[in-house]
Order: C-alpha cells, then structure tokens, then sequence
C-alpha cells in the first residue's frame, strides 16, 4: 500500500456517519443555546426540537458503529464529550430561563458535577488500563436525564400543552440526580481501588 493509499484509508475511517453525527451533536448544543437569544415559546419549542435531534442521534452513532464495525478511536473521544456537551449546555438553558430555581438547583449542580468528575475519572482509569463498564441502571439515568430535561426545555411553553410539564421535569431532574449519585460511585469505587491496589504494591 503506497503513502498515499494509507492516508485515504485513514481518512475515510474517520469520516464515517457514525463520527459525522457525532460531530453533528455538539453544533447542535451550539444551536440549541442560540435559542436562549429568541422571545417567547418559539426559543423553548426551538430549544427542544434541537434537543431531541441531538439525543437521537447519540442513539444511532453508537448503534451504526457497533452495527457496521466503525468503531474509531476519534467516535471513542468525541462520543463522551458531546454527551456532557448537551446535558451541561441543557442544563445552564434551564437554569438560566428560571425553569428551575430554590431547592431543585441542588439536581442540577450533581449531575454537572458528576459529568466533571466523571470524566476526570475516567481517563485516569482509562491511562491505568482499567475498564468500568455501562450498568443497565446508568442507561437508564441517562434515560430519566434526557425525559426530565426535555420537559423543562419546553417549559411554560410546554404547559400550554401538558399540564404540569415543569412539575414533570423536575421530579424526573431529581430522580436522574439520585442515579446519577449512586452510578458515579462506581467510578469512584473502581478509581479508589486502583489506586489503593497500587499504593499496597
């Protein structure tokens, strides 16, 4: 294979659709918090329906790469990032519309300082060589994260609609905050345990 054949071929494995959306998501989160600048039900409705692409589309980036054996180590590192990306910049629309306020900012600053730590954790472990796998419980706090910040993005807009969106949303913020609490502590068990392993060595 020539110089030339090896650089395409490296090229086209990382141009593919599973990356592309990928990137895709995090211009998204851009676009989403430009909604913050509109008036009224359209910046929440905008707000929303960009909200749900993005998360649908964190469904099929991995399910595609899986599903045709595009795994790159580009998807592995940007996959994470644009996660944290849309929950964080969801997050700070809500809080900065007022949707949420008193007691239930308390969910919000756990599942971003979760994200944080989190990812901290997660390269350290990933450098030591030691692997942390998905629980079904944290796929199904990221399930009750999506549901509960989808119903706070529509807002006041959204209890022209359905009653008691707001209420909706921040029962589910909460109950995502308490999986979220107890899934991180995975991290950190695996995290502390290298680390004492290590020390005892």
């Amino acid at each position: 294979m020539t110089v030339r054949d090896t650089h395409t071929s490296h090229s086209s494995s990382i141009f593919t659709l599973p990356n592309i959306l990928t990137l895709g998501r995090i211009l998204l989160v851009g676009a989403m918090v430009g909604a913050y600048f509109l008036k009224g039900d359209v910046a929440r409705w905008l707000a929303l329906a960009i909200f749900t692409i993005a998360a649908v589309t964190d469904f099929f980036d991995g399910y595609l790469a899986r599903a045709w054996a595009q795994q790159s180590r580009l998807g592995q590192m940007l996959d994470p990032i644009a996660d944290k990306l849309l929950v964080a910049a969801a997050l700070i629309l809500i809080t900065a519309w007022h949707t949420v306020s008193g007691f239930t900012i308390i969910p919000v600053v756990v599942i971003l300082s979760r994200e944080i730590l989190v990812s901290g954790l997660r390269e350290f472990l990933a450098n030591a060589s030691v692997s942390v796998p998905v629980t079904l419980l944290a796929k199904w706090k990221t399930t009750m994260q999506m549901l509960a910040l989808g119903f706070l993005l529509a807002g006041p807009a959204g209890e022209k609609v359905i009653p008691h969106t707001i209420l909706i949303g921040e029962a589910g913020l909460w109950i995502a905050a308490i999986l979220t609490f107890y899934t991180g502590f995975d991290y950190f068990r695996a995290g502390f345990k290298h680390i004492l392993d290590e020390d005892t060595e």
